[in-house]
């Protein structure tokens, strides 16, 4: 070779370069493939490659169409995302219709804002289209939110609960209670929301702290019993605690177990009735000794009279078994039109369900000088008042846990008004419910348990609301006696008018065009009524949704899969579970899933007063939807999760490392046919199905998961594996071999074929959860036979128990063990400036027999896979590893290092591989 002659020795085999980037860019590249997608129209062909009679269906629970999403909806949506692809890919038909909950508090109360003092001059049917505008607004830009996150699925035919057919779904399972004799009407506290101006179902009520006067009052006792007749001479008090200064106005009773130990006591002067174990505590609060004058048993006072302490009327003591003694006194102060077991009690007792409190949280007349009082302003003037009277023996304020409306997150209270009720005892519907629940799977398992609990101890439940948006109860009322018109024929109507013209056609159309001929009260005979104007429970409505399995084209009844969030356990879940009992005779699901909620990086829920909101717009925006889904994929999502910036990060390190690994693959796949150029499996090398043996079990491995739902188990192996075996391992001693052996021998196709069939099925297992980058890396995939445009629209790849099991394994063990020693020692005399690169190093084993045999055999392997220039082994009775530098010249192309005399050579600073090669590839990039 002349001396003037300068060699390039770069890209030696000029392969043709890979068009996939080595930065991500995903916040432009995803909207592309979006557009794609779009194109192609990938959710149809998907389905239209798929067995409709193989049916896998996920049913979606409808979010609020109210508002930006946020990353809880995120969440929601990308698990979903991941369960139907995985299924499709696994061969099912899923189809996928998302839908949006429409009606009720979350929209009407936007709106309200939005009309203020307009809406005074609004009619109901003008309010609520404007309510039905801001739904279909926010179904638009929540739609849009959802496709950029990558979700496939039926966007341009989803589901709303004010479609008309939705709307006569719901009249026609209220039916089904109401012919069951399921619905009845009457007055009974329920939760009322004084700022919302609506009963609210539990689902509907959140717990917060909140700081309340907690207050002893004394009643006097007005009837003596003979046992007591010897401390007559003084004025006996019966005592309650209370936390609810305002509802002492409603007071009718004072409750004692008929089973407990109560006693007369005398403190500071006065005579008092407490339970004998609460005594003590009471002394306690005044600091005071106490005497104990007379014992007796809960059932000897029942029946007897106390004076109100603020009104001229008389409150009853009676026996009830719901009395505790963990607080108070153990005399519990009983108003049956504020509470549900006051309720109960005042129906066993004959007293008045008596609620003096209209629909705003104020006090009416039957008060007196309280009339017009909001009830929490006016708890200071009833303990000023008691305390005026001497009837308030002590006063105290307590931070507790209280019942909150779950939209304007202000105190709710129970009230006593007529609502109508679902009986839950009623033709075996908590039963039903129970026994339907244990033939359901819930992940996590201890799902069945808390929602069992729910059902099994839940009371009636409260369907109806004092509201305008959100679709009628089909109700009609007499004009003459007020008694109500539930009516199955009657029902069937507005079935039938709702599924044509929808629920405004209860405002628009007169009373006679829902009611059939001949229809007469029941009570006094008169045929004229007028038409209810209560709605029904948003929660009935989304229970509702179910309609869609039965009504969609290829869907089936009941779904294999509810997911959502472990708040609907009470919402959703439940809802869906009573309908379905009621109209269907079984559950509306086989399966549930819930996950966690979404929390900051310090575990604190995200809220906009804290400043540590993390909207998923802004992460798309910055780093791509593609890190909104592996920050899905890599967490335990049973469990409550974390987000913030650190988080971020190393999810994206963490993608960084999973693609680049693709499109090292890629880059050395350009020059690769796999029709043509792919060995056959017993013409690989050895590492090669060592490696692929290794994947078998991977893929194994991962598509459990996706069968199990632990797509935290999917990433992680599939990250471990690109990591450990591909990255650090397989693909980094190959680089030699793919880069600087003669492109089509067959060690260099050994490792191509492999690594194809690494990329390609890495790819599909991968897609679920990776689908912007997988499906880029797909259009980069050299073409084959039956090579479609979209990864999505093949199958996951097969199990191959014979390859899983063609490598052996034991010996493969022994020579990673000894590679891990002999690294170490690399490592150690780069550290101590011995060698760089690991290619300088020249290394020895001393090893005994069964291993030196192992090692021999596999020696030129070996060195290969430890990336040194020379390896060379030594039986000895002591295992040991000598490294030192290499004392041949480096080859400029290769880096390896050789000893051989290269003088007679072409190229004589070249090695006498790199020679050859260049010989006859007739390569030389010269400058």
């Amino acid at each position: 070779m002349s001396e003037q002659k300068k060699i390039k020795w770069k890209n030696t085999l000029n392969l043709p370069k890979t068009e996939f980037p080595m930065k991500a860019r995903l916040s432009q590249k995803e909207p592309e493939i979006l557009k794609n997608w779009d194109n192609i129209r990938i959710y149809e062909k998907i389905l239209k490659g798929r067995d409709p009679k193989h049916t896998y269906i996920l049913h979606d629970g409808p979010p609020y169409a109210n508002g930006n999403i946020h990353l809880g909806h995120a969440l929601n949506k990308i698990l979903k995302d991941f369960v139907v692809k995985s299924k499709s890919m696994k061969g099912y038909y899923a189809p996928y219709v998302p839908g949006w909950d429409c009606h009720g508090l979350p929209i009407e109360i936007k709106v309200d804002k939005q009309l203020g003092s307009k809406k005074k001059n609004m009619s109901k049917l003008e309010i609520r289209n404007k309510c039905k505008d801001y739904a279909m607004k926010y179904i638009g830009i929540q739609k849009q939110d959802f496709v950029r996150l990558g979700v496939f699925g039926d966007w341009c035919n989803p589901y709303t609960t004010i479609d008309p057919v939705y709307e006569s779904s719901i009249i026609e399972y209220f039916k089904s209670f109401v012919k069951k004799g399921n619905v009845y009407r009457k007055k009974r506290p329920v939760y009322w929301c004084p700022s919302c101006v609506t009963a609210l179902a539990e689902a509907e009520v959140e717990y917060q702290d909140k700081t309340s006067p907690s207050i002893y009052v004394k009643f006097l006792l007005k009837d003596i019993p003979d046992f007591l007749k010897d401390f007559s001479n003084k004025d006996i008090y019966v005592m309650i605690w209370t936390t609810t200064p305002w509802t002492i106005p409603a007071n009718l009773a004072i409750a004692v177990h008929p089973d407990f130990d109560y006693a007369l006591f005398e403190l500071d002067n006065e005579q008092y009735i407490a339970a004998s174990r609460l005594i003590p505590v009471i002394a306690e609060i005044k600091n005071k000794e106490y005497n104990i004058l007379k014992r007796f048993k809960g059932s000897d006072i029942n029946g007897l009279k106390t004076k109100h302490p603020l009104y001229e009327r008389d409150s009853i003591i009676i026996n009830t078994n719901y009395v505790e003694l963990e607080t108070g006194t153990g005399c519990v102060h009983t108003a049956p039109g504020h509470g549900e077991e006051d309720y109960r009690a005042g129906i066993e007792y004959n007293l008045d369900i008596y609620s003096p409190v209209n629909k705003f949280g104020q006090f009416d007349s039957t008060t007196g000088k309280y009339e017009g009082m909001n009830i929490f302003k006016a708890n200071p003037e009833i303990v000023e008042d008691l305390k005026n009277k001497n009837m308030l023996f002590n006063y105290d304020e307590i931070t507790h846990s209280y019942p909150h409306c779950w939209r304007c997150k202000k105190p709710v209270i129970f009230r006593a008004t007529e609502q109508w009720f679902i009986e839950m005892d009623k033709s075996e519907l908590r039963k039903k419910a129970l026994d339907e629940i244990k033939r359901v799977k819930w992940l996590p398992k201890w799902g069945e348990e808390r929602i069992s609990n729910m059902i099994e101890n839940r009371p009636d439940w409260c369907i109806s609301r004092q509201r305008d948006w959100g679709v009628p109860i089909p109700v009609f009322y007499c004009k003459k006696c007020g008694e109500p018109l539930l009516n199955v024929d009657v029902i069937d109507k507005v079935k039938e008018i709702f599924h044509a013209y929808g629920s405004n056609s209860w405002y628009e159309k007169e009373v006679k065009e829902f009611i059939p001929e001949g229809i007469k009260c029941s009570n006094c005979g008169n045929n004229e009524f007028e038409k209810g104007m209560d709605i029904i429970d948003v929660w009935f409505e989304s229970g509702a949704s179910w309609n869609v399995l039965e009504k969609y084209p290829r869907h089936k009844f009941p779904a294999d899969m509810y997911l959502e969030g472990g708040d609907q356990y009470r919402g959703w879940f439940h809802s869906s579970l009573l309908v379905s009992i009621s109209a269907r005779e079984q559950s509306p699901y086989k399966s549930v899933i819930t996950h966690g909620w979404v929390l900051d990086s310090k575990g604190r829920a995200m809220s906009k007063s804290m400043g540590n909101v993390i909207s998923p717009q802004e992460i798309i925006k910055e780093k791509g939807a593609e890190i909104l889904r592996l920050w899905v994929a890599m967490v335990n999502y049973r469990e409550d999760i974390k987000l913030g910036k650190e988080i971020l990060d190393r999810v994206t390190e963490s993608y960084r490392k999973i693609r680049n690994t693709w499109r090292f693959m890629l880059g050395v796949l350009s020059d690769f046919n796999p029709d043509k150029d792919s060995l056959k499996e017993d013409e690989l090398l050895k590492s090669d199905i060592y490696i692929l043996s290794e994947f078998e079990k991977i893929k194994k491995k991962i598509i459990n998961a996706y069968d199990n739902f632990e797509f935290h188990v999917i990433y992680h192996t599939l990250s471990n594996f690109f990591t450990v075996d591909l990255s650090s391992f397989y693909l980094n001693f190959n680089k030699d071999n793919l880069y600087c052996n003669i492109p089509d021998s067959k060690k260099r196709r050994s490792a191509q074929t492999t690594i194809f069939k690494l990329l390609k099925e890495s790819l599909l297992l991968s897609a679920p959860i990776l689908s912007f980058t997988a499906e880029e890396a797909w259009s980069h995939l050299p073409e084959f036979k039956n090579k479609n445009e979209s990864v999505f629209l093949h199958t996951f790849p097969t199990i191959d128990e014979n390859l899983m099991n063609k490598s052996n394994h034991d010996e493969w063990n022994s020579l990673l063990k000894v590679r891990d020693l002999v690294l170490k020692e690399i490592e150690e005399a780069r550290n101590n400036k011995v060698i760089g690169d690991s290619l300088e190093a020249d290394v020895i084993v001393y090893a005994e027999k069964e291993i030196f045999d192992n090692i021999y055999k596999n020696l030129e392997m070996l060195k290969e896979i430890l990336v040194i220039s020379t390896l060379n082994i030594k039986e000895s009775n002591e295992f040991k590893i000598e490294v030192k530098r290499s004392e041949g010249k480096k080859c400029p192309r290769c880096w390896n290092y050789f000893v051989q005399d290269t003088s007679k050579n072409e190229y004589t600073e070249l090695c006498p591989r790199c020679n050859e090669v260049i010989l006859k590839t007739g390569i030389s990039n010269e400058e």
